[in-house]
C-alpha cells in the first residue's frame, strides 16, 4: 500500500482541489488515501460540538470518496481513539476524559465514558465509508499515560505497567470494531508498541491489528541495521512546527530507501498478528492541534512526488527523476536545497512559486528598507514617528521608494489572497497570512501610514 496521509488537524484543502490533486497522486503511483479528518468531518448529535466551522458536509465526504473510487485510490478513514485527540478533549464537555486534567492530549482509558466516546466518533466515520475495507485507530503518541491518578491506582492495585493499560485499552477498541463491523480491518501506528516487550505483546496478541510502520518519523525506531544518526524523516518531511516549506526532499537519500524497505526487527514483527509494510506519506498541516501550520499541501507536492516515485521505481533513478519532472511541468530540480525550477503545472504551482516568494524575499526586502535606510534611521526614527514631525525634505529621499515597495507588495499579497482561497477555506488563509506575511509586511504598512 502506498498510502497519502491527508492530516486535516489545518489547511483542510476544498474538495473542489482534491479533485485536481486525487488523479496527479494515482499518476505518480499512490493506491490510497489516509484521510485524518479531525474537526473537519461533520458529526452530528451530540458530537456537533466537535466540529469546525468550516467542516466538510456529508455531500463532500461522498465526493471525497467518489473522486478516490475513480482515481483508483483506497480511501483510508483515520480516527484517532488514544492520543493526539486535542480537538476533543480541548472541550470542557469532553475535560473530565483527559488521563492528566491539565493536557488535552490523551484519554483517560479508565473511564467508561471514554470507550463511550469512541464508539460513537468511529460509529459515525465508519458509517459513512462502507465502501473502505480498513480503518486506522492512530493510537500514536500517547503523551502523559500513567501520569494520571486513575492510571497509578490501577497500576498499583494491579500490578500492571503503561504498556499493559495501553494494550486493554486498545484491545477493547479493536473489540469494538470487529464485532459491529465484521470484515473491517484496522490499522494503527506502531511507535507506542515498540515501547512494549516482545513478551508483553505475545501474551496480549492484539486482536485483528495490522501495524502501520511509523518508521522515519521516529529516529529512536530506525531498525538496527540503519546507522545510528538520524535519517531524513520518511514521513515527516518538513522542517519544523512552523515551516511555511518548501518541504524537504528526503526521497533520494539511500537512508529513506532502506526505512522503507527494512521494516522492523524480526523479534518485534513475530509478536505482531499481522504486519503490513505500508508506505507512509504525510504532509503535515499541523504538529497537534494547537500548533501553527506547517507547509502548505502544494508547496509539499514537489516532495511528495519524489517519495511517491522513488517507491514505485525502487529508488531514486533518473527514470524517477524524469517522471517526476514531466509530471509537474518543472524542467530540473535541485535536491539538497529542495528547490525545482521552471513554472509547473501541477494544481497549485502558483501557490507554490508564491510561498517561495514569501520565503526568500517579504522578510529580506522590508527589514532591508526599515533598518538600512540611513535616511529612515537618521530622519524618521520611531521617536519622530510617535510625535508626528520630520523635515519633508529628508524623508522625500526615502519616500518614493518605500512606497513602491509598499505597492508592490500589497498587489503581490492581494494575488497571492486570491490563490490561496481557490483551495483553503477562510480560517487557514487568515492564518497562514498572519503567520508567514503580516509579521513584516505590518510593519511596512504601518511605516507608510506615519510617512503619508
Amino acid at each position: 500500500m502506498r498510502l497519502v496521509h491527508l492530516d486535516l488537524k489545518g489547511a483542510a484543502p476544498r474538495v473542489s482541489y482534491l479533485e485536481q490533486v486525487f488523479p496527479l497522486l494515482s499518476q505518480l503511483g499512490a493506491n490510497g488515501i489516509l484521510i485524518e479528518y479531525e474537526d473537519m468531518f461533520p458529526f452530528k448529535g451530540d458530537l456537533e460540538i466537535l466540529k469546525s466551522p468550516f467542516a466538510y458536509s456529508e455531500e463532500d465526504i461522498e465526493r471525497i470518496q467518489q473522486l478516490a473510487e475513480l482515481h483508483k485510490l483506497e480511501v483510508v478513514p483515520l480516527v484517532q481513539t488514544f492520543g493526539h485527540v486535542e480537538f476533543i478533549l480541548k472541550h470542557q464537555k469532553y475535560q473530565h476524559l483527559r488521563e492528566v486534567e491539565r493536557f488535552p492530549n490523551s484519554f483517560n482509558p479508565h473511564i467508561p465514558d471514554t470507550l463511550a466516546l469512541l464508539k460513537s466518533i468511529l460509529s459515525q466515520v465508519i458509517e459513512k465509508h462502507r465502501r473502505s475495507t480498513w480503518i486506522h485507530i492512530g493510537a500514536d503518541e500517547v503523551f502523559h499515560l500513567g501520569e494520571g491518578m486513575d492510571s497509578k491506582n490501577w497500576m498499583s492495585r494491579n500490578k500492571g505497567d503503561t504498556g499493559t493499560m495501553y494494550l486493554n485499552h486498545i484491545k477493547e477498541v479493536l473489540g469494538f470494531i470487529s464485532t459491529q463491523y465484521w470484515g473491517l480491518r484496522a490499522l494503527m501506528w506502531d511507535d507506542m508498541l515498540r515501547k512494549i516487550s516482545v513478551g508483553a505483546l505475545r501474551g496480549e496478541r492484539v486482536g485483528t491489528a495490522v501495524l502501520a510502520p511509523k518508521l522515519g518519523a521516529y529516529p529512536y525506531l530506525a531498525p538496527p541495521e540503519l546507522p545510528p544518526e538520524k535519517p531524513p524523516e520518511l514521513a515527516e518531511g518538513d522542517g519544523g512546527p512552523a515551516t511555511a516549506g518548501p518541504t524537504a526532499f528526503p526521497g533520494h537519500h539511500p537512508h529513506w530507501l532502506a526505512e522503507v524497505r527494512g521494516g522492523g526487527s524480526p523479534a518485534f514483527l513475530s509478536a505482531c498478528v499481522a504486519w503490513l509494510m505500508m508506505a507512509w506519506l504525510a504532509l503535515l498541516c499541523r504538529y497537534d492541534h494547537y500548533s501553527v501550520l506547517c507547509e502548505l499541501l502544494p508547496v509539499g507536492i514537489p516532495s511528495l512526488a519524489i517519495c511517491l516515485q522513488t517507491l514505485v521505481n525502487g529508488g531514486f533513478t533518473e527514470e524517477t527523476k524524469r517522471k517526476v519532472l514531466d509530471s509537474l511541468g518543472f524542467q530540473s530540480m535541485h535536491l539538497e536545497q529542495s528547490t525545482c525550477e521552471g513554472r509547473g503545472v501541477f494544481p497549485g504551482a502558483e501557490i507554490y512559486h508564491m510561498v517561495q516568494q514569501v520565503n526568500d524575499h517579504l522578510k529580506e526586502s522590508i527589514l532591508k528598507a526599515l533598518e538600512e535606510e540611513s535616511a529612515i534611521k537618521g530622519w524618521f526614527s520611531p521617536y519622530h514617528r510617535k510625535r508626528q514631525f520630520g523635515n519633508p525634505r529628508n524623508m522625500e529621499s526615502f519616500g518614493s521608494k518605500v512606497l513602491k515597495l509598499h505597492e508592490d507588495w500589497e498587489g503581490f499579497v492581494h494575488d497571492l489572497r486570491v490563490q490561496l482561497e481557490k483551495v483553503y477555506f477562510p480560517d487557514t488563509v487568515e492564518e497562514w497570512m498572519e503567520e508567514n506575511v503580516s509579521p513584516y509586511l505590518d510593519q511596512l504598512r504601518d511605516l507608510v501610514q506615519d510617512y503619508r
